[in-house]
């Protein structure tokens, strides 16, 4: 079965199977406006669903697509990256590492090269920008990093190759469900504190405004007869936005898999929200 070829912060891969569970029968689209590593996506696939694919982060979704359009072109490309970084020392690797993340290819294939061999060797596998949009996350320590799954590339190829791929905004993605489809929103989460806030994922800010309309979105989704289910933390704000609405709203354990402190990766609560019962109502 497919699945994420990058690595992904706050990726869905243990709670994937209960969100797939929820998609309904008879041909439904499905629609990810926040794509992210993709977990739940690759997950679907053994659905055989339609889906549109949409992210925000425009290189991110440009990956996506040279994976599935160009995959033994971009194999070709992390061949050489792969063995040139691997026959280093740390200091070699560490040097080869800041090279290339201060290198932005010009042609989209080079730049999705770069994605996913920055992804497989930087701190923790994140995904992090500054103000100016240039990847920032500072060299990782592995020991042998898989920079190159030829096989899992070919797969994740095979489950895409059906799919819409778009870079745009959670709203003008979810414009384009209909009733009947399947909607699964999995924004940067409202921090639980001051030092959880981890959302440059692209240079825009995804604040309370953003968290309120993506309420309001969620809420055009069921007026329209859209299924949708979202995922976000146990932040009361985040209770407040969507309690009283009719919506179900369950507490789920989630193990982090992406943490600079061993002991952040234990299980955390998060909150699964559906309108399930007001649109089959």
């Amino acid at each position: 079965m497919a699945a994420p070829f990058l690595k992904w912060a706050g990726g869905k891969k243990r709670l994937a199977s209960r969100i797939i569970a929820s998609i309904p029968a008879g041909g439904a689209t499905y629609h990810e406006p926040f794509l992210g590593g993709g977990a739940v996506f690759f997950a679907a696939q053994a659905s055989a669903l339609r889906a549109r694919l949409c992210d925000s982060n425009a290189e991110l979704i440009e990956c996506f697509g040279m994976v599935r359009d160009r995959t033994e072109d971009l194999i070709a490309r992390l061949e050489p990256m792969a063995r040139e970084y691997l026959a280093e020392d740390a200091d070699g690797r560490k040097r080869l590492y800041l090279e290339r993340r201060a290198a932005i290819p010009g042609d989209p294939l080079g730049r999705s090269a770069r994605l996913i061999f920055l992804n497989r060797t930087c701190y923790n596998g994140l995904y992090r920008v500054n103000a100016k949009g240039l990847f920032n996350v500072p060299h990782g320590r592995y020991l042998n990093p898989r920079i190159l799954d030829a096989s899992g590339l070919r797969t994740a190829a095979g489950a895409l190759a059906a799919t819409e791929l778009v870079s745009e905004d959670f709203e003008a993605a979810c414009a384009h469900a209909k009733a009947g489809d399947f909607v699964y929103l999995d924004p940067p989460y409202f921090p639980l504190t001051a030092t959880a806030r981890f959302t440059d994922y692209t240079t825009g800010e995804f604040g309370s405004a953003q968290h309120t309309r993506l309420r309001d979105v969620f809420e055009d989704l069921t007026g329209r007869g859209v299924a949708a289910m979202l995922s976000n933390s146990t932040a009361p704000y985040v209770e407040d936005l969507y309690s009283g609405h009719g919506y179900g709203i369950a507490r789920v354990t989630m193990s982090r898999a992406i943490n600079s402190v061993g002991a952040g990766r234990a299980p955390v609560a998060e909150l699964l929200i559906d309108n399930f019962e007001r649109v089959s109502g």
